[in-house]
């Protein structure tokens, strides 16, 4: 069994929840855990639950944004395109954000921005300053996208806690040269979001304000911080 576990991604100006990210699990043994490959679900299939999951969260409603993840493999799928587009028009007035977890060339993001902006669908590029998503490699992409990613865990996995200020006063400068939401990951206690806000970065998601969770009712918008115990 597949469900779609999703995070609130938080807007701190408007103190209130703007979208989730989804979070693809499979039930393994009775506990919820990440499949082995994310094409192990079809994508028409993923659609489906995604339908679902936004009459839960009612999202026609609320207009909240919902974020699916495209990896590479799944992005060259050639029938990728149609499935989206077809699911933004079920969704409608809802919300999509397609995030692209892995590397994309110049020419496979000017397409996608071409067609899926025709339908009111933003596109997003994650984790970026880390792996190949380096400034000078996505650069000539940046003016074809709508928002980018950083997440600050990548960092602290690496070792690299102490280079975080540093990096996200980079990428907040990038953001603002190319007129794009920058999103904030990782934020997990009021240090955290104090710094962000001391950068100018309102676009939070992480811990502090929730885990990756089951959504089984249409969820509050005004922003809970939790507990950061993982």
């Amino acid at each position: 069994m597949y469900r779609f576990f999703v995070q609130p991604q938080v807007d701190q100006r408007q103190q209130a929840v703007f979208g989730y990210e989804l979070l693809l699990r499979k039930e393994q043994h009775g506990h919820w855990a990440v499949p082995a490959k994310f094409t192990e679900l079809s994508l028409d299939k993923q659609v489906h639950l995604l339908e679902e999951l936004a009459g839960q969260l009612a999202t026609k409603a609320t207009n909240q944004v919902l974020a699916l993840n495209l990896n590479r493999e799944q992005a060259e799928d050639e029938l990728m395109l149609g499935t989206i587009i077809y699911l933004k028009k079920r969704l409608n007035p809802a919300a999509l954000t397609i995030e692209l977890t892995e590397s994309a060339t110049l020419a496979e993001i000017q397409k996608y921005s071409m067609l899926f902006h025709q339908y009111g669908i933003q596109l997003s590029i994650d984790d970026v300053g880390t792996g190949s998503n380096t400034f000078d490699n996505i650069k000539d992409a940046l003016p074809f996208v709508d928002q980018i990613k950083f997440a600050m865990q990548n960092l602290r996995m690496s070792g690299k806690a102490d280079q975080i200020p540093t990096a996200l006063a980079f990428w907040q400068t990038i953001a603002r040269d190319y007129h794009l939401d920058l999103i904030l990951e990782g934020v997990e206690d009021e240090h955290d979001q104090r710094m962000a806000q001391q950068l100018g970065i309102e676009l939070h998601q992480g811990y502090y304000y929730g885990k990756p969770r089951l959504a089984v009712k249409p969820a509050a918008t005004e922003v809970q911080p939790t507990s950061n115990e993982r």
